[in-house]
Order: C-alpha cells, then sequence, then structure tokens
C-alpha cells in the first residue's frame, strides 16, 4: 500500500472508494508513523482512545457506499487547545491536565459530522500564548524538517506532525500567527480565516479578545480547502459567524500589495528573497503586483500587543481560581501584571483595534490581496523562546512575530504558503492577506501560485 501521507485527502478518498485501502489500515500507517517518528518530535500529548472504532464504523461506510464526507475516514491532528470528546484539552498546562471533556466543542462536531477521524492532541505552548511550542507539562516539540529547530507556536505541534507524515492534516488555532507561522516553518500551507468564518462554541475560555480563530494545516491548497469548507459556514451559536460573508472568488487579474518589511524592522535575508521570488511568480500569473511600504501604521497595535494577553489571562483566572493553583509561574506573573493594568488601557486597546480595522478596510478599496513574510527570522533552537538577533540586529520577543498580529486583530483571512527552493531544508513561508469573507480567493490564489511553483510536499521529504 502507498503510504496515506505521500497521497492527497483526494487521492486517500479514491483509495477508499476502490476498495485499495480503508480506514483502518490508514489508522494503523499513522499509528506506526507516530511510533516512529513522534519520540523525537514530541508532537501528541494525548491519543484518541476511540481510534480505531471510529476507523471500523468509516470503513464500513465507504464499504456501503455512504461515506460522510470526502474527509470519512481521514486521519486529522487537533491542537490541544481545542475540545474534542472522550480526550482532555490540556492547553499545555497543568490547569487543565486530567480533564476528560465530555462533547465537542463546534469546530471538532463538524469534523466528526464529515466523519473525520482524530488522531490524537498535538502540543502547544502554555495558554497557546508563545512563538515557540514548549511547556513544563509536555516538553519541547521539534521541527519536523530539522529536529534541531522548532516548527514555531502556538500551533506547532499540529504543524509538525503533519510535516511529518503523522497526519494528513491538523487544526490549530491563530490568535497572533499561531497558525501561519508554524507553517511558514515546515512548508506546509494554513489558513487564518477572518473572525466568524469558522464558528467557535463550546471550548475554552479566550485570552486574546476575539482574535483567536479555528484553522487548518496541511501539505496542499486542495487538502486545506476541504477542511475548510468542512469548518465553513454560520452557526446562531457564534454571533460574529451569522454576519461573515462567503465571497466567491473572483475571476481575473489581481491587484496585489507587496510589503517585504515593516517600518525598518529587520528581517532575515533569506525571507526577503523568497518574498522577492514569489512576488515575481505573481507578476509571471499576469497579476499586478506592487512593491511598497505598509500603507498602516502598526506601531499603536505593537504598543499595546503584550497587554492583550496579559489581561485575558488575568480575567481567566479571576473567573475561575482554581486553574491559577497549577498554572506555572510566567503565565501567573503576566495575569497578575494584566490584573494590575487599569480599565482605561482596555479601553485604549479597544479603540486601537477599531482604528486599525478601519484602516485596514481602506487597503483593499485599492488592492486585492496584500502579500508578505509570515515572519522575521527563519526557525531557531527548538527549546529557545526566541530569536534574540535577526539579520545582526536585537530584537526583543515579538521581532520575529511582526508580520501576523495585525491580521488577527484586523479580523481578516490570510493564508500562509510556502516558498522554494527550500533553504537549509526548509521552505520560506509567505502569507497572501485579503478582506473580510475572501477566504476563497485567498485559496484559488495559493492554488495557481502552487501550480506555477511546485514545491515537495511536506510529509515527502523523509
Amino acid at each position: 500500500m502507498t503510504e496515506p501521507w505521500t497521497l492527497s485527502i483526494a487521492e486517500l478518498a479514491d483509495r477508499f472508494r476502490s476498495g485499495e485501502t480503508d480506514p483502518v489500515a490508514v489508522v494503523e500507517a499513522f499509528r506506526r508513523r507516530i511510533a516512529d517518528r513522534d519520540p523525537v518530535l514530541n508532537c501528541y500529548v494525548a491519543m484518541n482512545p476511540t481510534l480505531d472504532a471510529e476507523a471500523r464504523r468509516s470503513a464500513a461506510r465507504w464499504r456501503d457506499g455512504a461515506p460522510l464526507s470526502a474527509l470519512d475516514g481521514v486521519p486529522i491532528a487537533v491542537k490541544d487547545n481545542l475540545v474534542a470528546a472522550g480526550m482532555p484539552a490540556t492547553w499545555g498546562s497543568a490547569a487543565f491536565a486530567g480533564d476528560i471533556r465530555a462533547a465537542d466543542e463546534l469546530p471538532l462536531a463538524r469534523l466528526r459530522a464529515a466523519g473525520a477521524i482524530v488522531l490524537g492532541k498535538t502540543n502547544t505552548p502554555e495558554f497557546a500564548v508563545d512563538g515557540y511550542t514548549s511547556n513544563a507539562l509536555f516538553g519541547t516539540t521539534r521541527n519536523a524538517l530539522n529536529p534541531d529547530l522548532t516548527p514555531g507556536g502556538s500551533s506547532g505541534g499540529s504543524a509538525s506532525a503533519v510535516a511529518a507524515g503523522m497526519a494528513m492534516a491538523a487544526l490549530g488555532t491563530d490568535g497572533g500567527g499561531s497558525i501561519r507561522r508554524p507553517a511558514g516553518y515546515t512548508g506546509l500551507y494554513g489558513l487564518k480565516p477572518g473572525i466568524g468564518a469558522i464558528p467557535r462554541s463550546g471550548g475554552l475560555p479566550q485570552v486574546l479578545l476575539d482574535f483567536e480563530v479555528v484553522g487548518g494545516l496541511a501539505r496542499s491548497v486542495a487538502d486545506l480547502r476541504l477542511l475548510h469548507d468542512c469548518l465553513a459556514g454560520s452557526d446562531r451559536r457564534d454571533p460574529a459567524s451569522r454576519t461573515y460573508p462567503r465571497v466567491p472568488a473572483s475571476a481575473g487579474l489581481l491587484r496585489i500589495l507587496h510589503v517585504p518589511t515593516l517600518a525598518g524592522q529587520p528581517c532575515d535575508r533569506a525571507i526577503l528573497d523568497a518574498s522577492e521570488r514569489a512576488a515575481e511568480a505573481m507578476r509571471r500569473l499576469g497579476h499586478l503586483v506592487q512593491t511598497a511600504e505598509m500603507p498602516v501604521d502598526l506601531a499603536a497595535l505593537n504598543a499595546v500587543w503584550p497587554r492583550i494577553a496579559r489581561i485575558g489571562l488575568a480575567r481567566m483566572f479571576d473567573a475561575a481560581p482554581q486553574l491559577a493553583v497549577r498554572a506555572s509561574p510566567p503565565y501567573l506573573e503576566m495575569a497578575a501584571e494584566g490584573h494590575d493594568l487599569p480599565a482605561v488601557q482596555l479601553w485604549e486597546i479597544f479603540d486601537i483595534v477599531q482604528e486599525l480595522r478601519r484602516d485596514v478596510a481602506r487597503i483593499f478599496a485599492d488592492w486585492d490581496v496584500v502579500m508578505m513574510p509570515c515572519a522575521a527570522a527563519r526557525p531557531w533552537a527548538a527549546a529557545t523562546p526566541y530569536p534574540d538577533t535577526i539579520d545582526g540586529r536585537s530584537v526583543g520577543p515579538r521581532g520575529h512575530a511582526i508580520y501576523t498580529g495585525w491580521v488577527n486583530a484586523a479580523g481578516i483571512p490570510g493564508l500562509a504558503i510556502p516558498v522554494g527552493p527550500p533553504v537549509e531544508g526548509i521552505p520560506v513561508g509567505l502569507q497572501l492577506i485579503a478582506d473580510i469573507g475572501q477566504e476563497d480567493l485567498l485559496l484559488e490564489l495559493a492554488a495557481d501560485y502552487e501550480r506555477a511553483a511546485p514545491l515537495q510536499p511536506a510529509g515527502q521529504r523523509g
């Protein structure tokens, strides 16, 4: 049997349909792959105890010619801050350790209703607020393309699992770049939808205002599209989803604003070179690409960004004091700092976010897509929280993350694509960003780029 992680989801479904293989055999193949590779990479923190039963039920549906969807029987990894019935949702913290969840949160419920099989839960930094993937409970997750390096965070466990061929695709969350940067560090495609595109209900508390959304990571645009189509669509339990549009992708040539650098911030030379190659590839596809500075000033948002998680953690611990008993000291310290901030500073954040959303809306009156790097730094040592220098210049904890947070605050979609050729075995991640409701436009553009600049999919590189 062809190893399933070398196939697309559509190709795997074709083999289920023909009887060449079935979900039981595929799940067993992934179990062996995980046993072989995960001791080094440390992506999974819990496996699904009903994995075999779910595979048998899916196999029966395929035999009867009645699959629930194209995802029926497809093994998916799920980030450990998402709630899945019968499994923990530890969020990388002892505060939630040992709690087995009784019901799926909404995106997981949609995934299971489509017949997809949850392989297990993947590692995340505690409370998903760091840009690398390590915590005191489960340790450090490593990059499938180079285990000495980080896959980024906070969806690093999901990204590395897919890149290692330990899942066909994965769910992550993105509150400030946590899907796009790990996708960019592991050669994957990763979609951060707009706020409301994928409805949420029944999950863990949010600590990043309304910025955090659920999205997919996959080895191809087609696989990512299948995942997004399964999860997207309004639901009354999420008010933001009820007004979120899904705009059909427009045919024709696009106006693309290429922004390689931000306000004099340093960026790794290999990333800038890859960004220029991608811009040239878009021009060859016939799109109008203009390289220019970011037309919106992000300084105010960047200045208040560190306060957002601190205030969110403070509120969570105030609402559930028992969680603070087992949380790690650094996050208790963050919460204490947030607790001491006056309410006027929270209102200041609201004002900055609203002004940003107005300013960003004006960008898309003139441009269809903004294109920029996913990160300013290449992957760094796996157990190190962040790189302290970029292109020879000293940077702070978010120096590598300057390109992503504004997209979350604006509430708009962004899609990470891998740009080759790989640099020391790892492609460079670039993100495509569009207006509210334009996820399909991004998927179409990414698919065009994928065809024009093919790259051997992650999962087939070792």
